[in-house]
Formats: structure tokens, C-alpha cells, sequence
């Protein structure tokens, strides 16, 4: 995603910040960064989102990550970078996303996984990946995720991508 964002940027004087709790993901990642061109300085910090103070942001990334933290800590998160982000600016927030409607629920759980067996995964990994994330992994639905960032002060949100249960929200301060 930083490589792709610094691509994209038109503007001089443009630091994109990549943060994730895990060393292992943030070597793989710097990999990627010295491996491709890309035009915007990309900083790797190696913390805890909720520990970040952003400020002066234009745009914020947030991809597959409120759904590891903890639910009574998600809209203070969310009201943080809010604060920390620029008058116009975007928030793009990817989660998976849980239905209200168990039938409709199940249903995606089932195509994703048809998904993951289409491309070269077990039914044992995909077992095990899924009872590796049961405990952790708490998902929202859309109109929870749609509230907090209202509640945030986000002036609109709206899904501008969704493949199953996977989603993607576009925030607007």
C-alpha cells in the first residue's frame, strides 16, 4: 500500500509513515521498498498504532488492523486520527466484516473460502489460519464501522470496495 501511495503522489514534500507491531512484516515490507521505485520517502516504525501521535496527515491508511484491537478501543483510535488528520482529508479503513444476517454471514465465509481453495490453499490451512484468528480477529459490520467513523466526526463514509467479507471504507474529514 505505501508503494502504491507514494506512486500516486503528485506533490513534493511528502513523507508516507508505515507502522505495524510486527519486525517480521515491517522487514518484508522494507524489502519491497528497496526493491521497487517509488517517489515519496516511506518511513517504517515498528510500534503499536494506538501508541502513534499522528498529526498534519492527508491521508490515512488503515488496512486489516481495528479488527485486532481491542473493541472498546476502536473509536478512540478512530478519534485520534481524526484529530491528527487535515481539514478534506482521507481516511481509508480495510477490515473484514461480519453480517448481521447469519445466513448471509456463513455465505461469504463460504465463497471466500472457495476463493482460498481456487488459489492453492488446504482445507487444513484454511482451518487452521481460521482458528488461528478466532480469538483475535473481532469483526464489525458496515454500519458499525460507518457509526464510529461518524461518531469520529468524519463528515461521510461510504464501501468503495468489497470482495465478501472483506471491505473497504473511504472517510472524509
Amino acid at each position: 500500500a505505501s508503494l502504491s501511495i507514494s506512486n500516486g503522489i503528485l506533490h513534493e514534500n511528502v513523507k508516507i509513515i508505515g507502522v505495524d507491531n510486527s519486525i517480521d512484516m515491517l522487514q518484508r515490507c522494507q524489502q519491497h521498498i528497496n526493491a521497487f521505485k517509488h517517489k515519496s520517502p516511506i518511513e517504517l516504525v515498528h510500534d503499536d498504532i494506538q501508541n502513534i501521535h499522528i498529526q498534519n496527515a492527508s491521508m490515512v491508511v488503515i488496512n486489516f488492523t481495528l479488527q485486532f484491537i481491542p473493541e472498546a478501543d476502536r473509536q478512540a483510535l478512530l478519534n485520534k486520527i481524526f484529530t491528527g488528520m487535515n481539514d478534506g482529508g482521507l481516511l481509508l479503513l480495510s477490515e473484514k466484516i461480519l453480517f448481521s444476517d447469519d445466513k448471509t454471514n456463513q455465505l461469504m465465509i463460504d465463497l471466500h473460502h472457495q476463493f482460498k481453495r481456487d488459489n492453492g490453499y488446504s482445507d487444513l490451512e484454511i482451518s487452521q489460519k481460521r482458528n488461528a484468528l478466532e480469538t483475535v480477529l473481532v469483526p464489525d459490520t458496515i454500519e458499525c464501522h460507518q457509526n464510529r467513523l461518524l461518531d469520529a466526526g468524519f463528515e461521510s463514509s461510504a464501501v468503495w470496495l468489497q470482495q465478501f467479507n472483506f471491505a473497504s471504507f473511504v472517510a472524509i474529514k
